[in-house]
């Protein structure tokens, strides 16, 4: 038997959650990597992927209802 639409929402909302925030880790190291300074793209769009992916994660886990 299938779950629930909005179970299978919540999840599939953490997977991609977690998703995001796996591409802001890989676009930081990256940058890193490659040399990256305070100044460069990466490291803020890095940071910014990893900032929207825990927001909407940790939105996700508070609202358990």
């Amino acid at each position: 038997m299938a779950a629930p639409p909005d179970q299978l929402y919540r999840a599939v909302t953490r997977i991609f959650s977690v998703v995001i925030i796996g591409f802001g880790l890989a676009i930081l190291i990256v940058t890193l990597v490659n040399g990256g300074s305070v100044g460069s793209a990466g490291l803020w769009l890095g940071l910014l992927f990893i900032g929207i992916g825990v927001a909407r994660l940790y939105i996700a886990l508070r609202s358990r209802s």
